[in-house]
């Protein structure tokens, strides 16, 4: 939590309102970025809920509409092969890769968050049950072979009888980390993040964290947590549903062995888009997903009564994908690509080559700072206290605010054109998405919201 007393006390004088609206102008006129703005669908309110929703991008209704009139109209059966639906799992998994620091080949699109991340944390227990039969960690977590000997304990019961799963964590990746406890006769543990590497120990199988956390917006410390769960043994699992997108991620470099998003917020597929899973490369063959389906058979059409698993992350598929809302998906993600209506994947550069994750996450902590500026400037004393960590390192891109009467804060917020979200009991949510957020938005969000809190009393 930060206080933004000292802030007030001195920036009210240093910034007033017109002061700070004009460096908005100043900054929207330098931001490199400011032209994607264009690429969405927009009105002129403020929109700073793509952390819960992302913006419609403007390409999204045109594709959709040739996907259902010619290509599901006009071609109908013949667009599994000719208009590319079958291998839009792992074609649209490619175009997600770079922008969580994956190669391609490691990500499947389709399904929910939540069933995903239950394929997810079962597949790593088995993998750490695997290991346990090998009396030791084998290629598992690093890929080194190091690691203490596991074995199995009295009864057969398995030494690494333990999932632990962040305490703070959004609700249903707790519900179905419990599942997955129940089916893979584990106990759940909840842990802080911050303490993870103190529970860490040989009994832990697999961990489930979240790369941000869906209420404070803190960020937490992947490469160090993932590293520690390495060192213990164990398999590290990632939620990036509020990272992917807004910041830098780096799977392959941090080693992280399972990952799990989803794609409407800072990705912008629309309501219910499906999600996708990260499988690293050199675990895919020891990957065995508790929800086998005939799309993750390696003959999907030889309609064999024994499963047999694809090869590579296609393993991670299960049924006949959401051929609507995965090709919206697949349109919206030509806003990365220059031009907006590009395919390509791999690393992209400046708004013509493409947009950048290193890009994005800079105008980020620049909207986030600039928020927090206007806030302490606007804000009366006292009204709110700030739940974001200060510390770049240690940000998403959002900004939690506490307040009295939040949600009805919100709810005025959103008639005056600032829209954000609540969190119950008492937070107020505003998310920033570089790609179609300025800084005059953000000097205006401000304003409106200290003019809200006086209004109140």
């Amino acid at each position: 939590m930060s206080d933004l007393t000292e802030t007030q006390t001195t920036s009210g004088a240093e910034h007033p309102s017109s002061e700070l609206a004009l460096e908005a102008a100043k900054l929207d006129e330098a931001d490199e970025l400011a032209g994607l703005r264009d690429r969405f669908v927009l009105d002129d309110a403020v929109y700073l809920d793509g952390n819960s929703l992302g913006a419609l991008p403007a390409a999204v209704p045109g594709r959709v509409d040739d996907v259902v009139r010619r290509q599901w109209g006009s071609l109908r059966i013949r667009s599994w092969d000719e208009s590319g639906w079958w291998t839009a799992p792992e074609r649209i998994g490619d175009r997600i890769a770079p922008l969580v620091g994956a190669a391609p080949g490691q990500i499947v699109v389709g399904d929910s968050t939540s069933v995903n991340i239950f394929k997810a944390v079962v597949a790593a227990v088995r993998m750490a049950d695997e290991d346990a039969r090998e009396g030791g960690v084998g290629e598992g977590r690093d890929g080194d072979g190091d690691g203490d000997g596991v074995g199995v304990g009295a009864g057969g019961r398995p030494v690494r009888d333990e999932i632990l799963v962040d305490a703070t964590t959004f609700p249903t990746d707790g519900y179905i980390a419990e599942s997955a406890a129940r089916m893979t006769g584990r106990t759940l543990r909840p842990v802080v993040p911050a303490e993870v590497p103190d529970a860490l120990g040989p009994r832990t199988a697999a961990v489930l964290l979240n790369h941000v956390d869906y209420r404070t917006g803190r960020l937490h410390d992947l490469p160090s947590l993932t590293a520690a769960i390495h060192e213990a043994g164990a398999y590290a699992v990632w939620d990036l549903c509020h990272s992917a997108g807004a910041l830098p991620v780096g799977l392959d470099e941090h080693g992280v062995d399972l990952a799990v998003g989803c794609t409407y917020k800072y990705l912008n597929g629309g309501p219910g888009s499906p999600a996708y899973l990260y499988v690293r490369r050199d675990l895919q063959p020891r990957f065995d997903s508790p929800l086998p389906g005939w799309n993750s058979h390696t003959d999907p059409f030889g309609m064999r009564p024994s499963f047999e698993p694809a090869g590579g992350a296609l393993r991670g598929r299960v049924g006949t994908p959401d051929i609507l809302s995965m090709l919206a998906l697949e349109a919206a993600l030509d806003v990365w690509d220059g031009g907006g209506g590009g395919s390509g994947s791999g690393s992209r550069s400046g708004t013509e080559a493409g947009v950048t994750v290193e890009a994005v996450r800079a105008k980020s902590l620049a909207l986030t700072d600039f928020f927090l500026r206007c806030v302490a400037a606007y804000v009366p004393e006292g009204r709110v206290e700030c739940l974001t960590p200060v510390a770049h390192a240690e940000r998403g891109s959002q900004v939690a605010l506490r307040c009295d009467d939040a949600g009805d804060v919100m709810k005025r917020l959103i008639e005056q054109g600032v829209v954000g979200d609540f969190r119950h009991p008492d937070v107020l949510r505003f998310g920033f998405t570089p790609l179609y957020v300025g800084f005059a938005d953000v000097e205006r969000a401000a304003r409106v919201l200290a003019e809200t809190l006086r209004s109140f009393g």
